[in-house]
């Protein structure tokens, strides 16, 4: 009994200095990220180790044109402005979503959240896996202003395979930089990426186009940091 009281123990104190060690390397990269270019994150990282190559450029805020930061505040959290990194009412929605599917599906992620799952975590859907990501996902509110947050998701979200940020997506598919996206090219990109690779060859699908029309119509409306 007692080799066995030892042994959780030594468990849980071993997983309470990795959960400190794992905090600490966040808020360490996190005040770099602050003022430094994102060129790494661990979406990036696991496509490597799977063999892949990634394409990504860093761009500022002010290198980003206004309809892709629109597009994506339009499509992915449209009170960013207002809120503290969760939005209260889509995560209602989710665990109610959730609950009837009987598994967790869907995840009523805000901008914040999004940027710390890319960051720092893996894809995998999991109540742990949402649990580091609000934690983190407080850490970034604390530590980052709203800019700065819109930035880093725009240049590390994933727009296709191996296709990483607003800039490097502007270069694949239109053949120009971020900062010269129009409405349309700029609402297009932002809706594939519920299922980038999918929608990499798969550009003129009839879902794909109503979700274009439904951010353009919305972008009007959006208020920038």
């Amino acid at each position: 009994m007692m080799a066995i009281v030892k042994l959780l123990k030594r468990l849980f104190w071993s997983i309470f200095l990795l959960a400190v060690a794992f905090y600490i390397m966040v808020a360490a990269l996190l005040m770099v990220w602050k003022t430094q270019p994102i060129n790494n994150s661990m979406f990036m990282i696991t496509h490597r180790l799977t063999g892949g190559s990634v394409t990504q450029v860093w761009v500022d805020y002010e290198d980003i044109a206004n309809t892709a930061k629109q597009a994506a505040i339009a499509s992915e959290d449209g009170g960013f402005v207002n809120h503290h990194g969760f939005d209260m009412q889509g995560i209602e929605a989710a665990i109610e979503k959730n609950e009837n599917a009987g598994k967790l599906s869907a995840g009523g992620s805000t901008i914040t959240q999004q940027l710390a799952k890319n960051l720092f975590l893996t894809s995998h859907r999991s109540y742990i896996r949402k649990g580091l990501e609000a934690s983190i996902t407080l850490m970034i509110e604390q530590m980052w202003d709203k800019k700065r947050i819109l930035t880093a998701y725009l240049n590390v979200a994933e727009f296709g395979e191996g296709i990483y940020g607003i800039e490097a997506a502007a270069q694949h598919y239109y053949h120009k930089p971020a900062s010269k996206l129009n409405r349309n090219e700029a609402a297009l990109l932002i809706s594939t990426l519920t299922n980038p690779k999918y929608y990499e060859t798969h550009r003129n699908t009839k879902r794909l186009r109503n979700k274009q029309r439904i951010i353009m119509r919305r972008m009007q409306h959006v208020a920038l940091p």
